[in-house]
């Protein structure tokens, strides 16, 4: 993975927050799969288009079979694919706002050795409307679910030069910056289970 080619640089309009927005979640994806031997998880992703394309197919077989028994020979099939898509989109919105809650990409750390059950990083974001403060919270998880996060709240400008170029090495310190303190606090803890464990015994 820390073979990739870097994209070329990114350049966007300061004032538009959406745009902004977006290059740094874009940036901070590329940081933590290039720079890091980390694969990326795409598990959230496919599920929201599951979702969706399970949505388009009911509302298209609701159409074919209109035309093919047009209404009211249609209608008790019309009743059930609406109210399937209803909540299709109900099931969406949920999946949206309490599974992904933010996050623009995962990524999986593997254990060298092979012994230990797959790690976790998970990248999510927030900036509010008419606000230079970008929200970035970085959560590990590791293979028995604890969890581990760190955040930090900065002014875009900070990554952004004058033009409106993205200044990819700058938010390449503080995203390491950010795993890297993560990655401390879990040798500490994983030094403290150590010694509590040669206590106990």
């Amino acid at each position: 993975m820390a073979s990739k080619k870097p994209s070329d640089p990114v350049k966007i309009c300061k004032w538009d927050g959406i745009a902004v927005k977006n290059a740094l979640d874009d940036g901070v994806r590329e940081i933590l799969t290039t720079k890091l031997p980390y694969s990326e998880d795409v598990s959230l992703n496919d599920g929201r288009l599951i979702i969706c394309a399970t949505a388009v197919a009911v509302a298209m077989f609701a159409l074919l079979w209109d035309f093919l028994y047009p209404f009211p020979l249609s209608r008790p099939i019309l009743i059930f694919c609406v109210g399937t898509y209803f909540f299709l989109m109900v099931v969406f919105t949920l999946y949206t706002t309490y599974k992904i809650k933010g996050i623009f990409v995962v990524v999986i750390q593997k254990d060298p050795a092979g012994l230990d059950p797959d790690c976790r990083w998970e990248a999510s974001s927030n900036m509010k409307k008419f606000d230079d403060i970008y929200e970035l919270t970085l959560t590990f998880i590791d293979g028995n679910l604890k969890r581990k996060e760190s955040s930090l709240n900065t002014s875009v400008g900070a990554f952004f030069d004058d033009n409106g170029l993205l200044c990819m090495d700058l938010l390449s310190d503080a995203v390491l910056k950010l795993q890297g303190s993560i990655e401390s606090e879990k040798k500490g803890f994983m030094k403290c289970e150590y010694w509590m464990g040669l206590l106990t015994n």
